[in-house]
């Protein structure tokens, strides 16, 4: 009952509203070095106010037409002439859930003027964060201003910043040390310290009124900014000197996206020497050496914690020993015995796995035991004096919020993608689900699952049950209606293209794109092969297939399949709690035009494009389609679940030569929350298959995780090595070494 109280709850979080700002979900790419999950927001200003980051946070001129001209340097730039309006404002959600923030651009003063302000943040001139180019009418020079009332502010003061010619600036408030630091073309300018202890003594509690200028003080005036502006970044972290330095380098090489998916380490942890004992590990005198039998081609699974002795009889625990990791089976190759020696950190003890390579041997599989009650099977009951629990408190909450949600909200990108007229009084998600994000319709499929576990889980009143096949039923019709249009020919009779393997593009383009702006968006669904449903065209599939990669531009993607799999994994639940026909219907037809396109790409290719970053996460696309076909029987939806295998992390490379189905490990330094999911997929096609390849990748890979790359609390990801808080870390066992990430642990999105 616990588990699905929790489950409920997670859910809650990903859909009401949406309003939250995003901060995991689908991965971190690394943009000068730091990692996506700690900017807020970004504002490039080559054409217009747009969020580049992945947080869909844009801005919003507040005159009636910006200026962007052309520049030598940095292309297009966007040009305050120092008008009144001539400013641009910022959602208020940009300031939720800070600790720390840094703010960094490049600015091209064209005038001396005090008064004139790059950015000011807060709830009014008494409470605010702000930076100046020129000085305020107390004091000339940059500044750097943080206060929390009128009577405590702190500036950061040094020389004012030259006119004519650009430069990169910053200002980091890190709330930990105490300080605001500025800098000036990477390097430190002025500093202050004594700052207020909380972000919210300054722009207030979750809620409170916010305003965010863009070359304008909250003070008002007639004097705004005169200077043209490039690349204006917000973060929740504070940015050390080297980060800003890379940042302001890399715009000087004209290096602007990705310099690398996975950054260098930030050496910053403290180092002991691996032979200073710590806890029991200072009375351990022997660890005992182990002996290992394996099959051929398939490496010794040796055993993480092994029996040792202490000093005076002392009954101590087993010792934690740290093995070789190879990165193939070349080891096993043949029928041999060798020896593997391992290390025990804090001690100088080196003990030994003799290991054993016997012939091929049949291992005997495990067969299914244990099951999920079906939540109608589940319920909550008061206590013993009738009171209503917590289990109880906690469901109502959710299932009485969730029962006022709007379907329409969640079908609004659907309608949007297909060219329908919205309902009256139809408004769409936000954040992550807003029109102009590449993972629209992902919340749609969560928001399935919710109401068809809702309407499994409220037999106790019905007419609350009913309220919940009713939005099932909404959501369904709108769906099946909009899936029916893929492929089929308009009433006129025009031309259609029903075969999901020759979708052209979209009417007046010379490629596939993924634009999503009204202007910009295909709406051509009689060209979109038959059983075609996302959110959003079918280019952002076709793409992955030609080579995108993840960003934001309209020639990049975001894990299209990941999206899909939300939604085929909704509608299946829906089907299988209320048996309806239709929701199984879409989901077949989507899968058969999922199976018509990669069943004709290459095998070289998928592994492209499953290995790449964060573009090709697909979620549990083998798992669902394994449940497609064990609901339905259908061979095809068997051979699409195989169609994700991840080749090179199932089993090595295309030979399929070792992987983690040769007990190999191949999932180090990647990003987590791409992978779990796969082998979730893993299990369910061994159900369904009955084939042992597939249980012996997800049985490795627990064993693996679970040892090898767990936090003590349960969670996974937070690596500093890679320079990536989603990933796992670069080598097994070395969480402190290489884990540790200053930009978190044990990330939510990775909790299965």
């Amino acid at each position: 009952m616990k588990r699905y109280t929790i489950y409920f709850a997670a859910i809650l979080t990903i859909f009401i509203k949406m309003t939250a700002v995003a901060v995991a979900q689908g991965g971190d790419q690394i943009l000068d070095g730091i990692g996506e999950t700690g900017m807020v927001a970004r504002y490039v200003f080559d054409g217009d106010f747009k969020d580049w980051s992945r947080n869909g946070l844009h801005g919003k001129f507040q005159g009636t037409k910006a200026s962007f001209v052309s520049d030598k340097q940095f292309t297009k730039v966007l040009s305050l002439a120092g008008g009144k309006d001539d400013f641009v404002v910022l959602p208020a959600q940009v300031l939720a859930d800070l600790e720390s923030i840094s703010i960094t651009g490049w600015i091209y003063l064209r005038a001396a003027q005090s008064g004139q302000y790059l950015f000011d943040f807060g709830q009014d001139i008494a409470k605010h964060f702000a930076g100046t180019p020129t000085g305020t009418a107390q004091q000339n020079g940059y500044i750097g201003i943080i206060a929390q009332k009128k009577a405590a502010v702190k500036n950061a003061v040094s020389s004012a910043v030259p006119l004519n010619k650009w430069v990169h600036l910053a200002i980091v408030v890190d709330i930990a040390t105490g300080t605001m630091q500025t800098y000036l073309d990477g390097m430190p300018a002025g500093e202050v310290n004594d700052i207020p202890q909380e972000l919210t003594e300054v722009f207030g509690q979750a809620g409170s009124k916010r305003t965010l200028y863009i070359g304008k003080s909250l003070l008002g005036g007639n004097v705004s900014l005169n200077a043209l502006l490039h690349d204006f970044r917000i973060y929740r972290v504070p940015l050390n000197q080297n980060q800003i330095g890379m940042v302001y380098r890399n715009a000087l090489k004209g290096v602007r996206e990705d310099v690398a998916s996975k950054g260098k380490a930030e050496d910053d942890l403290p180092r002991f020497p691996m032979n200073k004992a710590a806890l029991y590990n200072a009375f351990l005198t022997g660890v005992a050496d182990v002996t290992v039998e394996t099959a051929i081609g398939e490496l010794p699974r040796l055993p993480s914690y092994v029996v040792g002795t202490y000093k005076d009889g002392m009954v101590g625990p087993k010792v934690r020993v740290l093995w070789p990791a190879p990165t193939d089976n070349s080891a096993v190759a043949q029928q041999t015995a060798y020896t593997v020696t391992g290390r025990v950190p804090g001690t100088d003890l080196k003990p030994k796995a003799i290991i054993t390579v016997k012939g091929k041997v049949k291992s005997k599989m495990p067969s299914l035991k244990l099951e999920a009650f079906h939540l109608d099977q589940v319920s909550l009951n008061t206590d013993v004096k009738q009171h209503q629990t917590k289990f109880i408190e906690n469901r109502n909450k959710f299932i009485d919020t969730l029962a006022k949600s709007d379907p329409n909200s969640f079908l609004y990108m659907f309608r949007h993608a297909f060219g329908q007229k919205q309902p009256a009084g139809a408004q769409p998600l936000e954040v992550w689900d807003s029109q102009d994000i590449k993972l629209r319709g992902h919340a749609t499929g969560h928001y399935l699952t919710a109401i068809a576990q809702a309407y499994a889980s409220t037999g106790y009143d019905k007419a609350l049950q009913s309220k919940f096949m009713g939005k099932m039923d909404t959501m369904v019709n709108v769906l099946y209606a909009l899936s029916k249009l893929s492929g089929t020919p308009r009433p006129a009779g025009q031309a259609s293209i029903a075969d999901p393997a020759a979708v052209p593009y979209g009417p007046g383009k010379s490629a596939y794109d993924s634009d999503l702006s009204d202007e910009g968006i295909r709406t051509d669904y009689w060209n979109w092969g038959t059983g075609f449903i996302s959110a959003y065209p079918p280019d952002q599939f076709i793409m992955l297939e030609h080579g995108a990669k993840y960003g934001g531009q309209k020639n990049q993607v975001w894990a299209p399949y990941y999206t899909l799999h939300k939604i085929l994994a909704g509608l299946m639940d829906v089907y299988e709690v209320s048996g309806n026909k239709k929701a199984l219907e879409i989901a077949e037809g989507m899968g058969n035009w999922v199976y018509t396109r990669l069943n004709k790409v290459p095998t070289e290719t998928l592994i492209k494009m499953w290995n790449t970053y964060i573009a090709g996460e697909f979620g549990g696309m083998n798992e669902v389609m394994a449940r497609l076909y064990r609901i339905t029987g259908e061979e095809n939806y068997l051979k699409t679940a195989r169609l994700f295998d991840n080749i090179d992390m199932f089993y090595g490379n295309a030979a399929h030569t070792h992987g983690l189905a040769k007990n190999v490990d191949t999932f180090r330094g990647l990003h987590a929350n791409q992978h779990i999911p796969q082998i979730v997929g893993s299990m369910e096609l061994y159900r369904v298959s009955n084939e042992p390849q597939y249980y012996k990748i997800a049985d490795n890979f627990w064993y693996k995780a679970t040892n090898d790359y767990m936090y003590s609390i349960g969670g996974v990801a937070g690596a500093r090595n890679p320079a990536n808080a989603e990933c796992f870390i670069s080598e097994p066992a070395t969480l402190y070494e290489n884990g540790f990430s200053a930009g978190g642990q044990n990330e939510t999105c990775a909790t299965y």
